[in-house]
């Protein structure tokens, strides 16, 4: 699991779900490759490991029985869903992947429990860190209430074409905000060079009564506590989200990775008086290394 502060809200679980899965996706078990001198060629010489941008591709590719990597480095971005105010964060993480089946990160735990063909099948079992009312800048947020710490328990689907995987996900929250969302989205993953690699993803997100009343909704009482008018957000869609990622492989065990992207909020979450402003960018730099 991540060794994230409590605080950190659900759209860092989500955004740093791509990054987990790049530090598993970034390192698979693989051989160094040498290359060997052609017999009938007196002069010619092994040449040193460079690293395989394969070893860097989507999910699909091939595991043995487990890795272990750890990494570190930090987000920019709001300090709460819909805050106009940024902050840095540090993220520190640990992933494992196991007998090709089983991935153990930040975000939680991936059985894949189904494979055919560009067909996956898998259970999801993560968390929702909710939402402080000190999360706010200068008591924004006082009178809201604190929406309490999750386990979210889900499943994720999701087809490769070529270099993309489209895929979704659903989630369901025990405890906290007791919500439902799911999320679609596709995910392209392109080398550019022996060391260099590139991703686009772009997904929307949709989110049951229960989470848009815990995170967007003032009732009554918080209207009568807080600085916000009384306010009803419905069930529909929350996000939608777009982001850029550049890899750059040091060495066949090291790896760089940098991250922008922008969240677009929509519908009932947007229009929520709590929200301060509807885009919602993020940056992230990261460093990974594989055992």
């Amino acid at each position: 699991m991540y060794l994230f502060p409590a605080y950190l809200p659900t759209r860092v679980v989500l955004s740093l779900a791509s990054t987990a899965l790049f530090v598993v996706a970034s390192f698979p078990a693989a051989s160094w490759a040498v290359d060997v001198p052609d017999p009938s060629d007196s002069s010619s010489v092994p040449l040193p490991p460079q690293p395989d941008p394969a070893r860097y591709g989507p999910i699909r590719t091939k595991l043995h029985d487990w890795e272990l990597t750890v990494g570190g480095g930090a987000i920019y971005e709001p300090s709460f869903e819909g805050s106009d105010k940024m902050e840095v964060s540090p993220i520190p993480f640990v992933s494992a992947k196991l007998f090709d089946r089983l991935t153990i990160d930040p975000t939680g735990l991936e059985l894949d429990a189904y494979r055919h063909g560009p067909f996956t099948f898998g259970l999801l079992v993560g968390y929702d860190t909710g939402r402080s009312e000190d999360d706010g800048d200068h008591g924004y947020l006082d009178g809201l209430g604190d929406v309490d710490f999750g386990v979210n328990v889900g499943a994720k689907a999701a087809v490769e074409y070529g270099p993309a995987e489209f895929y979704g996900t659903i989630n369901k929250t025990i405890g906290g905000s007791d919500g439902l969302r799911g999320k679609f989205g596709v995910e392209v993953t392109q080398p550019l060079s022996q060391r260099f690699i590139v991703g686009l993803d772009a997904s929307v997100t949709v989110a049951d009564e229960n989470y848009m009343d815990s995170y967007f909704s003032v009732s009554s009482n918080q209207a009568a506590k807080s600085r916000f008018k009384e306010y009803k957000a419905d069930a529909g869609f929350q996000r939608a989200d777009f982001s850029l990622t550049a890899t750059y492989l040091v060495t066949e065990n090291w790896a760089v990775r940098g991250k922008a992207g922008v969240g677009l909020l929509l519908g009932d979450a947007a229009d929520s008086p709590i929200v301060q402003t509807k885009t919602q960018p993020e940056f992230g730099l990261f460093v990974a290394y594989r055992f």
